[in-house]
């Protein structure tokens, strides 16, 4: 399992390794030991499993508030997105920072997004499929999110507002800069 760290500390990228032959290949996706070595002391509640068919899907960016606050393990299994994490930490040093990583089917990574961040994708090819384990199970009670394109945050998306394709809750998301504190820094 080949583990890189990216410019948000404590998002990661893991890209399991693949053995093949003619017949196609093998690849353990997950293990527990080294994902606690390296992300720290998280367990895994619920895995959640999203289609969407059309290039240009956006869902994100989305959070969960304390209690059920969530940190996601996401994996593409079939096609391709752009995944982003965006830092919402008050007074983290790399607040309203963000990644954004391409995962697909083809290369098996996959990106860790801990607790205090944002996350949302973008597809890049039609009938794309993410699977992500959670921490927390959903609660709508605790949901939020942010505007995925807002301006202040700098993400290079695929699409424009016109041609993603939304929800009516993501179009509405507030910007960062409206958004009342949710999770506060605390330094390691």
């Amino acid at each position: 399992m080949q583990i890189e760290e990216t410019s948000l500390p404590g998002v990661l990228v893991f890209t399991p390794k693949r053995f093949g032959d003619e017949r196609g290949w093998f690849s353990e996706v997950f293990r527990d030991d080294l994902f606690r070595a390296a992300a720290g002391d998280v367990g895994f509640v619920q895995d959640n499993h999203s289609l969407s068919r059309p290039v240009g899907t956006v869902r994100g960016l989305h959070f969960q508030r304390h209690p059920t606050a969530q940190g996601k393990l996401i994996r593409c299994v079939a096609g391709a997105v752009l995944d982003v994490a965006v830092d919402i930490r008050v007074g983290s040093p790399t607040f309203g920072r963000h990644v954004a990583v391409e995962l697909s089917a083809e290369t098996g990574r996959q990106l860790w997004v801990p607790v205090g961040f944002a996350h949302g994708f973008c597809t890049l090819v039609p009938d794309t499929e993410v699977v992500y384990k959670v921490t927390a199970p959903y609660s709508a009670a605790d949901d939020g999110g942010i505007l995925w394109d807002d301006p202040a945050l700098g993400i290079a998306w695929p699409v424009t507002g016109e041609t993603a394709l939304l929800s009516d809750k993501d179009r509405r998301q507030p910007r960062l800069a409206d958004l009342a504190p949710v999770f506060t820094y605390a330094p390691a």
